[in-house]
C-alpha cells in the first residue's frame, strides 16, 4: 500500500524521495528490515500470548538428550513468520502482480493447514493431528491452483533470446544495441531449466509431443502434475526438517535467499542477457516477498535457536515448504530443488529408507532392522551423541555449500 501511496505522490506532486519506491532493490531492503523488526519486536509478544493460551509443545519420549526440557515450550510460532512476511508485502509490493498473489495464497493456504494440524494436536489431544490424507489433499489442491494459474494466466510469460546468428547480425549493425532487442517477444511456455546441462532449457510439452504434435495442448496436465509433486515433496521435507532448534528456519533462510538471487537476475533483462538465462517478465517483484520472508525467518531464529523459546509447529514448517516450492516453480528452477533443498531431501530420504528397510527386514527375517539409529536424519546424529546446536550449525554449513553450488549453475552448464 505504501508503494501505491508513494507512486501517487511521485506522479501528482513530485514528492522528494517517492521515486525510491519504484526500485525493487529499495523495496526489498525495506521489506527485509521491516519483517526483521516485526518478527523480533512483536515475536516476543506473540510467544507470551501462545504461552498464556497454554500452546506448549507436548514432547514424545524418544530417548533423546535434553528432550524433556523442551516440554511446555510454546508452539505454533509459525504465526510470527507468516505475519512478519505478509505485512511488509502488503505495504511494499505490487499486489496486482500474479506471482505475489500466488505467494500470498500459498502462505495463507499452507498456514491454515498447519494451524489446523497444530490445533488438533494441542486442544483436541489428537497426537496425529490432521490426518495425512487431508494434508495431502490440501497440498494437491494448492498444486492445482499454482499449476493452473502459472499455465493459463496471461501475465505469466517468458522471453527467449533470438537465435545466435540473428543476435550477431543485430550486434554487427549496432554494437550498442539494447539487450532487450536481442530477445523475442513475450510468449506462454511450459519451458523450465535443467541444471548442469548445456542448452539447459527443457519443455514439458516434449514429454508428450513425441507421440503426436497435436498433444501439445495437453501439456498443462504435465505441468500441473509436476507442480503438485514438488509442492507436496518440499512442504513435507520442510516439515520433517523441523525437529531440532533452529534447523528448519536457518536452512530455509539460506534456500530462500538463494532463490531470491535467481529471481532478481531472471527478472532483469540485462542480467538475463549477460548470464544467457531465461528472462521472466514481472518475476522480479517476488524479490520483495522473498526479502520479507528471509527477514521473518531470521527474526524467528532469534527465539528459535537453542534453547528455543518457541517452535514453529506445522503452522510454520508446512508454510515454509510451500512457499519455497512455489517460488522455485515460478522462477522455473524447480529441478534445482534436489541440490538447493538437499537438506530437505536428505531428511525425506532418511525416513523413506528407514521405514522401507524396517518393513522389508521384518517381513524377511521376522525382525525389523534399521539403517539409521533414528530418522529423520538429524535424530540419527543426536543418537550418536552430537549436541543439537552442533548438528544445526553443520547442517547450515552444508546448506550454504549447496546454495553456492546452486548459484554456480548459472554459469556451469
Amino acid at each position: 500500500m505504501l508503494y501505491y501511496l508513494f507512486e501517487y505522490l511521485e506522479k501528482q506532486f513530485q514528492f522528494p524521495g517517492a521515486s525510491l519506491f519504484g526500485f525493487i532493490t529499495f523495496r526489498a531492503a525495506f521489506a527485509m528490515i521491516l519483517s526483521l523488526l516485526i518478527s523480533t519486536i512483536y515475536g516476543k509478544r506473540i510467544i507470551r500470548f501462545l504461552a498464556k493460551k497454554q500452546m506448549g509443545e507436548t514432547i514424545r519420549d524418544l530417548g533423546l538428550e535434553g528432550q524433556q526440557e523442551k516440554a511446555g515450550t510454546p508452539t505454533m510460532g509459525g504465526i510470527i513468520i507468516i505475519l512478519a512476511t505478509l505485512i511488509p508485502v502488503f505495504l511494499l509490493a505490487k499486489l496486482e502482480n500474479v506471482y505475489i498473489i500466488l505467494l500470498v495464497v500459498t502462505t495463507l493456504w499452507m498456514g491454515t493447514i498447519g494451524f489446523i494440524d497444530d490445533y488438533l494436536k494441542k486442544f483436541k489431544n489428537d497426537k496425529e493431528g490432521l490426518k495425512g490424507r487431508f494434508k495431502i489433499a490440501g497440498q494437491v489442491g494448492l498444486g492445482l491452483i499454482v499449476g493452473l494459474t502459472l499455465f493459463f494466466h496471461q501475465d505469466v510469460t517468458i522471453k527467449e533470446k533470438l537465435p545466435l546468428k540473428q543476435q550477431q547480425e543485430l550486434l554487427a549493425e549496432n554494437p550498442s544495441i539494447l539487450p532487450s532487442k536481442l530477445f523475442k517477444a513475450e510468449e506462454k511456455s511450459t519451458k523450465t531449466t535443467i541444471p548442469f546441462v548445456k542448452n539447459n532449457e527443457f519443455d514439458y510439452a516434449n514429454l508428450i509431443t513425441w507421440i503426436s504434435p497435436d498433444l501439445k495442448k495437453y501439456a498443462w496436465i504435465i505441468f500441473v502434475l509436476v507442480a503438485i509433486f514438488i509442492i507436496t515433496a518440499v512442504s513435507n521435507g520442510a516439515n520433517l526438517t523441523d525437529g531440532i532448534d533452529g534447523l528448519a528456519a536457518g536452512t530455509s533462510a539460506i534456500i530462500v535467499l538463494t532463490l531470491g538471487i535467481f529471481t532478481f537476475v531472471s527478472g532483469r533483462i540485462d542480467f538475463s542477457d549477460y548470464l544467457n538465462i531465461m528472462y521472466i517478465p514481472s518475476i522480479g517483484e517476488i524479490t520483495i516477498y522473498i526479502a520479507a520472508f528471509v527477514g521473518a525467518l531470521i527474526g524467528f531464529l532469534w527465539y528459535n535457536t537453542y534453547p528455543a523459546q518457541v517452535f514453529m509447529g506445522d503452522t510454520g514448517s508446512l508454510t515454509i515448504g510451500g512457499i519455497i516450492a512455489v517460488i522455485a516453480i515460478a522462477v522455473r528452477k524447480e529441478w534445482l530443488i534436489p541440490v538447493l533443498c538437499g537438506i530437505f531431501l536428505a531428511e525425506n530420504l532418511s525416513v523413506v529408507m528407514q521405514v522401507s528397510w524396517f518393513k522389508y527386514t521384518r517381513k524377511k527375517f521376522g525382525e525389523g532392522r534399521r539403517i539409521f539409529k533414528m530418522s529423520p536424519l538429524h535424530h540419527h546424529y543426536q543418537k550418536l551423541g552430537y549436541h543439537e546446536s552442533k548438528i544445526v550449525t553443520r547442517f547450515w554449513i552444508v546448506g550454504i555449500l549447496l546454495a553456492i553450488l546452486s548459484i554456480v549453475t548459472l554459469k556451469i552448464r
